[in-house]
């Protein structure tokens, strides 16, 4: 068995290749999403921005938080029908729901944000930022911070990779929907953030391509942030 090109097969698979599918909105409900879009990026982004200067350990962290989980998930669920998708199976034969996949492409990212980590930490302009982020969990309750995280991950992407992907035309979907989720992270003024935005979103909008739906990416998601949670602060505290 050759690494190279199983890995090739499996990005082949994860993150290029179509799953067949014929599901169309009718006019009204892709202009609802739209409207619905719309405001709920103004709401969202308004909000993370708040909740991301708010002191380590304020209690208002974790109610503006939840707030914009809240927000997030009632902008997809009002805009119209959410999809789970379908994956291709190891084979290639069938079609299956895209969880172990999404495991491995979230572990994947994981892997290459913690060694990008190595670097960040010899560099104080770089790290500085991160520190101040990653001190909601130092100084705060790291189960609610995580359970917050979780939450978010999942609400995030069934309206990034859901109802805001399901309102832009097909041929500038992955572009798109990459791009405004970046830009709803450049408020919190943390430079790294916004290119985890960017490389988290990019997979998971190569995946709503394929899969047809938002499971690949809500696993792909919260295991990349669930991990980060966890696994970074020490690992940055290890690197002092």
């Amino acid at each position: 068995m050759n690494p190279v090109t199983e890995l090739r097969a499996f990005v082949r698979a994860a993150l290029v290749t179509k799953v067949p599918r014929t599901r169309r909105d009718p006019a009204h409900v892709l202009r609802r999403r739209r409207v619905v879009a719309a405001v709920t990026l103004v709401v969202g982004a308004a909000l993370l921005w708040w909740s991301l200067r708010l002191e380590p350990g304020d209690p208002l962290f974790y109610a503006g938080t939840a707030a914009l989980a809240v927000t997030w998930a009632a902008g997809a669920l009002l805009g119209g029908p959410l999809y789970l998708g379908r994956a291709h199976t190891r084979a290639g034969t069938a079609y299956a729901r895209p969880v172990v996949q999404s495991l491995a492409l979230g572990l994947l990212l994981l892997a290459v944000f913690l060694a990008g980590a190595l670097l960040v930490a010899q560099v104080p302009a770089l790290r500085g930022p991160v520190d101040d982020l990653l001190d909601h969990a130092r100084f705060g309750s790291l189960p609610l911070v995580l359970a917050i995280t979780v939450v978010n991950g999942l609400a995030e992407e069934i309206f990034f990779r859901g109802a805001l992907y399901a309102s832009i035309p097909e041929r500038w979907t992955v572009a798109a929907t990459t791009v405004i989720y970046a830009l709803t992270t450049v408020g919190s003024g943390v430079p790294l953030l916004v290119l985890a935005a960017v490389c988290v979103g990019l997979v998971c909008a190569l995946q709503r391509r394929v899969t047809g739906g938002v499971l690949g990416p809500m696993i792909t998601h919260v295991t990349w942030s669930s991990g980060m949670l966890l696994l970074l602060p020490p690992l940055l505290s290890a690197l002092r």
